[in-house]
């Protein structure tokens, strides 16, 4: 998924559960931020305190998506949480839609309510969650199971310019591909694979993250068709379950929590004409912004949806540098970030995973 529903989608959803606003400002930009905490950061103190934060993402066109050990740790953790379905390794690896592995991550997440970071947990929680209704039927490691045949993508009607306008992102897509990132190891062998066809949903470059698209492709290996991937009934599913997430949330944290809530019911009809706007990622942000000042989505007419700006958090975290105490850091979203971050990717990869036979990283 992308920013509109990275940010903007789960800031709906959270407040619609009855999470107080500055609250839920804090959860969707969590969200969001794990796209955008794409490189490993050091901050150093003067009283020798020291933040060594740990990416969540990699640039899709990033060389250091050819590190087979980022892959691990960064894209299976965070953005292609495994399914484990199917009886190999690599197949098991294939992220599936709300998995029995997605409702257990959310449950050990949740136990961490009390916690200082838990607002930025839930977050992150919330991304990897949703991209398991977008990125489903492909891994986040380089895999033939992840390729497909490129002639074979076909879609449901367009409107014309948008039909424009996503191919000349593919486009856009597989040039970057072709000229940044080039060959990567196949995980399971020593072979070398074209990245942009190995690596989670490269294939089929953004397609899986738009909304609104109703499509279908054959993959490569073995030849399979994908079957119809209707975008707006998952994401829809997605937002469903954002939202049930978060009223469990709130039932243990009234802190959190306002007096009253917004049944998904009753809002469902608008959320769906929103995923259904075929339009650029501005465009679609704007659905949303306008939807929640009209009222449609909660009774709070006339709220606004704060711009999501990626640079606070990382101002944030540069303006920790050299500082005389290390202990000022506790109280930054964007340090309790990087603990909620350390706190989920070692519960998945150590814990969660290997419970199901599982050992990754």
């Amino acid at each position: 998924m992308q920013l509109d529903m990275h940010y903007y989608g789960t800031y709906v959803m959270a407040r619609a559960a009855g999470i107080k606003s500055d609250a839920a400002l804090i959860i969707a930009y969590a969200a969001q931020f794990v796209d955008d905490n794409a490189g490993k950061q050091e901050v150093n103190f003067k009283d020798a305190g020291k933040i060594n934060a740990e990416a969540t993402a990699h640039h899709a066109f990033d060389g250091k998506n050819l590190d087979e050990n980022d892959q691990r740790q960064v894209w299976v953790p965070f953005h292609f949480l495994p399914g484990n379905e199917g009886s190999s390794f690599t197949k098991r690896l294939i992220c599936r839609k709300n998995s029995i592995i997605a409702r257990e991550m959310i449950e050990h997440n949740l136990s961490h309510s009390d916690k200082d970071y838990a607002l930025e947990l839930l977050g992150i929680t919330a991304h990897v969650y949703a991209d398991t209704f977008a990125h489903y039927g492909f891994s986040g490691v380089s895999s033939r199971k992840n390729k497909i045949i490129n002639s074979s993508i076909e879609f449901q009607p367009l409107k014309p310019r948008i039909n424009e306008y996503i191919t000349e992102k593919e486009k856009e897509f597989r040039k970057k591909y072709k000229s940044e990132t080039g060959l990567l190891t196949n995980i399971k062998s020593s072979v070398i694979e074209v990245a942009s066809g190995a690596l989670g949903h490269g294939a089929v470059a953004t397609y899986p993250d738009r909304p609104y698209l109703v499509w279908n492709f054959e993959y490569e290996e073995p030849k399979r068709n994908s079957g119809l991937r209707k975008n707006p009934v998952t994401f829809l599913k997605g937002c469903e379950a954002l939202h049930k997430m978060f009223r469990k949330f709130t039932e243990n944290n009234f802190k959190y929590a306002e007096s009253s809530y917004t049944q998904f019911s009753s809002i469902k009809s608008e959320v769906k004409e929103i995923i259904l706007t075929q339009a650029n990622k501005e465009d679609r942000i704007l659905a949303w912004k306008n939807a929640v000042t009209k009222g449609k989505l909660s009774q709070n007419v006339g709220e606004e949806i704060p711009k999501y700006d990626e640079n606070i958090w990382h101002n944030q975290r540069n303006s920790l540098d050299k500082k005389n105490y290390s202990r000022i850091a506790l109280n930054k979203n964007v340090y309790r970030f990087y603990q909620a971050a350390s706190v989920h990717r070692n519960f998945v990869l150590r814990t969660l995973l290997p419970k199901y036979g599982l050992v990754v990283a």
